[in-house]
């Protein structure tokens, strides 16, 4: 382990489009690691959309600028970014950036995976020269990967080589005083579904998996939440299809609620393709100790789950894949516990807020000090983020 200065770092500032209940536990514990030298800075107003999904939240906490005061005070937060230690940005303009790019000061940048459509050949020149443009080698830019494809993407471009570490999501952690209580206490069978409903949600995989457990006769009920566009569709589709006895649409709830409902379940599907850049559900329902069956394509889903030890991942677009392996579980009650708990024990001793603010605080500390030595975290939050290529949509790009 290299030996540093762990008070290095005075002042940590967060760039991003808005504030949300994804991001509030990470930047608690930043908070409650510097204090007043902890900042989040919104550079848009948070659209009505994701104000009815329950990401708003009542009062903002003081570490937080609003888009409203940035605009107000643009030389003041001007020069806050540019003496801070340490910069996080995400989706904020890059003019933002520019001084501390000109001085070679540390920033990290995080982002999903950018190649959701594929290279797409037409848009490659473009995106080489705007992306490097924004990322010159010899400034002090460092990549958190918050999907397992983001290193693979801007790989393609030339970037962040040997720049880039696991990052993601960090909605808050609950430690439940037993945990083999809570798992006892789930309803056997019982499966939730959690997304909007939209298109690349794949919210009719779930009814394809349900209608052919019950043409097998399984003994299941399957709780879909969620608001969006093909939630009328979904309903009828339930209806005509007879699945009512197994299938329970809930409609749209909040974070808390959702919380409630994995707590109740044994298996949470994960239906999303590709489009899907992290999947915050996905931590929720592992600290919920639900057994995961997840699609590989989500971002989130190499860094997090080893299949066959806390979850399974099956092969995004194969509903035959997805459906033997939810029989699978429903065939092994013991199994599913075990997936449960190690789900829960993943969350709670490896992918947390704070795991992540202390281990964000050492490796900046380490990019600061300019140390070339090995490794800080051998997997996890702020360990080396390698470049996993998603081979079956490289075969079958031409079809996306």
């Amino acid at each position: 382990m290299i030996c540093m200065n762990q008070n290095q770092i005075k002042t940590v500032v967060f760039l991003s489009n808005y504030f949300s209940h994804h991001q509030k536990p990470f930047s608690d514990e930043m908070c409650a690691l510097l204090g007043d030298g902890y900042l989040f800075i919104e550079t848009v107003a948070m659209d009505d959309e994701r104000k009815n999904m329950g990401w708003g939240l009542n009062s903002l906490p003081n570490y937080v600028i609003t888009a409203e005061e940035l605009r107000r005070n643009q030389n003041i937060i001007n020069d806050i970014i540019n003496t801070a230690d340490v910069v996080i940005t995400g989706s904020a303009p890059e003019n933002l950036l520019s001084q501390r790019k000109k001085e070679r000061k540390l920033i990290l940048r995080y982002s999903e995976r950018q190649l959701k459509k594929g290279t797409e050949p037409l848009k490659y020149l473009y995106r080489l020269v705007k992306w490097q443009l924004k990322n010159y080698p010899r400034d002090n830019i460092y990549m958190l990967s918050a999907s397992a494809y983001t290193a693979a993407d801007y790989a393609k471009f030339g970037l962040f080589k040997n720049r880039c570490y696991k990052w993601g999501y960090f909605p808050a952690l609950k430690r439940y005083e037993n945990v083999d209580a809570l798992i006892s206490q789930k309803k056997r069978n019982s499966i939730i579904w959690v997304a909007r409903f939209i298109d690349w949600k794949h919210p009719e995989i779930a009814l394809d998996v349900a209608a052919k457990l019950k043409e097998e006769g399984y003994d299941f009920q399957l709780n879909m939440i969620g608001n969006g566009e093909l939630l009328k569709k979904i309903k009828n589709d339930v209806l005509t299809r007879n699945l009512s006895e197994h299938i329970t649409i809930l409609g749209a709830m909040t974070p808390e609620e959702v919380r409630l409902y994995m707590e109740k379940s044994a298996i949470h599907i994960f239906t999303s393709d590709r489009n899907e850049g992290w999947g915050a559900v996905l931590n929720e329902s592992m600290n919920s100790a639900c057994a995961v069956i997840a699609s590989h394509a989500i971002g989130a889903v190499p860094f997090m789950i080893q299949d066959g030890v806390n979850g399974l991942i099956y092969q995004d677009g194969n509903k035959e894949d997805l459906y033997q392996k939810v029989k699978r579980i429903l065939n092994d009650n013991d199994l599913c516990c075990l997936y449960g708990k190690n789900a829960y024990e993943t969350i709670t001793e490896k992918w947390n807020e704070r795991i992540a603010a202390n281990r964000f605080m050492e490796l900046s500390n380490a990019l600061l000090s300019g140390s070339k030595g090995e490794p800080l975290f051998d997997d996890g939050p702020c360990s080396i983020a390698r470049i996993l290529e998603d081979e079956w949509y490289n075969r079958n790009e031409q079809n996306i």
